[in-house]
């Protein structure tokens, strides 16, 4: 394996979505690397195939379905085997997953530089794994492309170096314009299931604060099944699990549950809907670019530029719920609003832009790459 490649580590569907335009742009200096954190087929190789990304040239065993620790563990292991018998130029992790954090561990470990897509991130709740995994990329990471001027202020603010920190915008928005389905596969998506545009919510539920705790479940699907539009929900593998572990079956049968969406369908279901109401962290920059209104059901966000944009709003099941789903489904303006509302995560150059600065630092000046954003310094 030649050094003159960079290592892009995948392990999860937000990865793929979030990357595959970064693997192109950089077409046969890309070392797609799959660590199988998500290890459902409807999760992941799908994606691969809707991106157009080659097969991994590296794949990682045993990952999918274990704990935190020992996922963490055996990844870095792995990873950090293979970094050192086949040295890339430089390792890209993206995101804050716990394949972010091995990569990012495995590559410094083998003495490789990380370059960190979507860094600086905060959302100050410990009690987030992927809090904990944002702040182990920080110190290791060589090059931090933040998304936005907030990202940027929070690794300024822990002392990261201003040279190793770009503001890039997030390659969501790029990934998101492409995957759009058209109008013609947009109205076959909605009879498909059975809804109406603009009189229907989309929800998606899969963090472990709210499936883990069996109350906060049920709270939170009888609060969705109260509400009177039909609330498509696409079953996360987690919540499902859920559902069926905390005897929830027919608290969830009230919902109309579907198997899990590629990315192109559910964006097409989430274009035209009067409502999101979901608890990821892409959801909230995917609706800055579709213009819909999003009810973020979590207890922190390190996403704030899509609340103070007013895209989102930030709400834990009970009272908070309640009234921000009355409030934003009651809210006849909110269409007219978004669509003249700027997303706060950049205009789609964000994968130019890394590459740019990629080319730049480990494979060499690329002269036809556009010039990269200036830092800026505030929030």
């Amino acid at each position: 394996m030649s050094a003159a490649d960079v290592a892009l580590v995948f392990g999860t569907r937000p990865e793929i979505v979030k990357l595959a335009g970064v693997a192109r742009l950089l077409d046969s200096r890309a070392r797609i690397v799959w660590t199988g954190q998500h290890w459902d087929a409807n999760l992941t190789t799908c994606f691969f195939e809707q991106y157009g990304l080659p097969r991994p040239r590296h794949v990682l065993d045993g990952v999918g379905g274990e704990s935190r620790g020992r996922q963490i563990g055996r990844m870095v292991a792995a990873l950090s085997d293979h970094f050192t018998q086949q040295p890339p130029s430089a390792v890209v992790v993206q995101g804050d997953t716990n394949t972010a954090a091995a990569g990012a561990l495995a590559a410094h470990c083998a003495g490789v530089p990380v370059v960190h897509v979507e860094a600086g991130l905060r959302s100050f709740d410990n009690d987030m794994p992927e809090e904990a995994n944002r702040r182990l990329i920080a110190p290791l990471a060589d090059l931090h492309c933040a998304p936005t001027p907030t990202a940027a202020a929070h690794l300024l603010r822990e002392g990261i170096d201003a040279e190793r920190v770009l503001i890039t915008g997030n390659t969501v928005v790029e990934a998101t314009l492409e995957s759009l389905p058209t109008d013609v596969e947009s109205r076959a998506l909605l009879a498909r299931h059975r809804v109406v545009e603009g009189a229907y919510v989309l929800a998606t539920i899969h963090r472990p604060e709210n499936t883990d705790d069996p109350a906060r479940l049920a709270q939170l699907l009888d609060q969705l099944a109260a509400i009177e539009l039909p609330v498509l929900m696409p079953l996360h593998p987690r919540t499902r699990a859920a559902v069926e572990r905390h005897g929830l079956r027919d608290a969830a049968a009230r919902l109309r549950q579907i198997d899990p969406l590629d990315h192109a369908a559910f964006l097409g279901l989430a274009r035209h809907c009067r409502l999101l109401v979901s608890d990821s962290g892409g959801v909230q920059e995917e609706c800055t670019v579709l213009k819909r209104p999003l009810v973020v059901v979590r207890n922190s966000t390190e996403r704030p530029e899509a609340v103070r944009a007013g895209f989102a709003r930030l709400a834990r099941p009970g009272q908070q719920l309640a009234c921000a789903l009355r409030e934003m489904l009651s809210d006849t303006t909110a269409a007219d609003r978004l669509v003249h509302t700027l997303s706060p995560y950049g205009d789609g150059s964000a994968g130019a832009a890394i590459v740019a600065a990629i080319r730049d630092r480990y494979l060499g000046p690329d002269p036809a790459a556009a010039p990269l954003p200036a830092l800026a310094t505030t929030a």
